[in-house]
């Protein structure tokens, strides 16, 4: 270990690829010594040479066998010690047959009182095929990829630091990468298909949690999820799925959800992407100055504005169609104009619907630059403005150093070793089964029966203003259309931020995330304690 230190995918052309990418940057860690860095707890394979799977892992952990190292991080001026757990569980078919091994990193700390458990989250990403590195090393984990504070790339080498709003320091985490992802791999390529479908993703996770539950005796205490993009959809199906398991969750975490994929598809016939996107396009326009002074004085007040309309005026038009008279079609053009910042023109021209494909290359057309999918506020030179290929300015900022930081962490901080490579998103995944016939796919029933069943179940949402992913709009309109009573209703809560899809990239948005999730937590925990 090394001494003290001092100190492509579619992006989202396709609203099916929801979530971010991995990878890291350099990893010494400035808190530790050498013994305290690898304190090894369970003795794994690569101790002695022995237990490798052939082909696959070199002298390493062999499947089952976890390494568990001790670790110290120094926080808000305190040292909070932690164990950290990496390896895998299996995923066993009803008849008892391993069918995957998933990939896990947990992190505890020991309670107050050995009577006291304290929360347990099971977090990922989404994708689908997105491992869990992003929040992982992003934001709720001890340690994170060492960013520029608005979460730009810094200039390489990268390196990790300790996170001072690092979740673990009020929960229990358990950070999952589903089949596909990370390490996690199906025993037989035969497999992979099964788990590349929204119920066979489910069910696979519904099988690691109840399993992680007993294998680690962590029964009988306040559990959570935390999902972010596709991450919130299966969230939301994991829900009734655990449910019916007789596992019950004291609160949902979704960040930068997505539940239902009907407001996301840009889809000829399908008009609700548009006014719910309108409002992420005004903020965006907004970061970057293209908007008249009266919309530029304040953002808030701004995007009431074209929340309201979009709702209202612009729904109404789109309704009507190739019936729309001249004079509104011309009307709703200079509007969708002064709350976007295109040319009217443009916004005529394809009959006042803008997807964000075309969005994210026409707004900064006359600077050569196009805006981020992921977070608008970034932005890259457009080489081929008229070619219909293009790249995320987002996924170009984050993908080096989170890319390097994983593999160099996961080997030297927490000691385990693995030939396979670690799927950022997408490698392990080819096709993804929707299952959804003529309609799109939704697991926000789930999320309502989960409600109706458990009604002291708490959700906390988590939107970014410049996501021209899962825009925040769109996630209210879901919220909104659960069809809850009043007083379930009452258990959910959100907060937007000034930031993209990974909010937290920006240090003050994580810090802000920290503090509402920790609240969130704690106020569902004393609405309902736990005896």
């Amino acid at each position: 270990m090394p001494e003290r230190q001092t100190p492509e995918v579619s992006p989202l052309f396709i609203p099916l690829f929801l979530t971010v990418l991995l990878l890291a940057g350099e990893l010494h860690h400035p808190s530790l010594s050498a013994a305290e860095t690898t304190t090894r707890i369970a003795q794994s394979a690569h101790d002695d040479g022995k237990g490798a799977e052939k082909g696959n892992k070199e002298s390493g952990p062999a499947a089952e066998t976890p390494v568990v190292t001790r670790h110290t991080i120094t926080m808000k001026g305190k040292t909070l010690a932690y164990t950290a757990t990496a390896g895998e569980l299996p995923v066993q078919n009803d008849a008892g047959e391993t069918e995957a091994q998933i990939f896990f990193v947990a992190y505890s700390v020991p309670p107050p009182l050995p009577t006291v458990k304290r929360p347990l989250l099971f977090i990922f990403n989404g994708g689908p095929g997105a491992s869990s590195v992003w929040l992982h090393l992003g934001a709720v984990g001890p340690r994170i990829v060492r960013m520029l504070p608005d979460g730009r790339m810094p200039a390489p080498p990268f390196h990790l630091e300790d996170n001072d709003t690092t979740w673990l320091e009020w929960a229990d985490l358990v950070f999952i990468d589903p089949v596909g992802t990370g390490y996690s791999r199906a025993t037989k390529a035969d497999l992979t298909k099964k788990f590349a479908t929204v119920q066979g993703d489910v069910d696979s996770l519904g099988r690691f949690i109840r399993l992680y539950l007993g294998r680690y005796e962590r029964w009988g205490g306040p559990l959570f999820l935390a999902g972010e993009s596709y991450g919130a959809f299966r969230s939301a199906g994991l829900s009734e799925y655990l449910l019916e398991h007789g596992i019950a969750l004291n609160g949902i975490v979704l960040i930068s959800s997505v539940m239902n994929m009907q407001p996301l598809s840009f889809d000829q016939g399908n008009d609700l992407p548009y006014p719910l996107f309108l409002p992420s396009y005004t903020a965006t326009a907004w970061y970057h100055h293209r908007l008249a002074p009266q919309f530029q004085a304040d953002l808030d007040k701004t995007l009431a504005q074209a929340e309201s309309w979009a709702a209202t005026e612009y729904t109404a038009a789109l309704v009507q169609g190739d019936s729309l008279p001249a004079e509104k079609r011309r009307e709703v053009a200079d509007k969708l104009a002064e709350f976007t910042g295109l040319d009217a023109a443009f916004i005529a021209n394809r009959n006042l619907r803008i997807d964000n494909r075309n969005f994210v290359r026409e707004l900064l057309r006359d600077r050569q630059q196009m805006v981020g999918y992921l977070d608008s506020r970034f932005t890259a030179p457009d080489l081929e403005p008229s070619s219909h290929r293009s790249f995320d300015p987002t996924v170009a900022i984050i993908k080096p150093p989170y890319t390097d930081a994983f593999n160099r962490y996961i080997r030297t901080e927490l000691g385990y070793k693995s030939d396979l490579e670690y799927f950022v998103l997408g490698g392990g995944i080819g096709h993804w089964d929707w299952e959804a016939k003529n309609s799109y796919a939704d697991t926000s029933d789930n999320l309502r029966n989960s409600f109706a069943k458990n009604p002291y179940m708490k959700l906390f949402v988590a939107m970014g203003l410049f996501d021209l992913a899962t825009p925040h709009f769109s996630s209210t309109y879901t919220l909104n259309h659960l069809g809850l009573t009043p007083a379930l209703q009452k258990n959910i809560s959100t907060r937007r931020y000034r930031a993209g899809h990974m909010m937290y990239l920006d240090s003050t948005s994580r810090g802000q995330l920290n503090r509402d999730v920790k609240e969130f937590v704690h106020k569902a925990l004393a609405e309902n304690p736990h005896e």
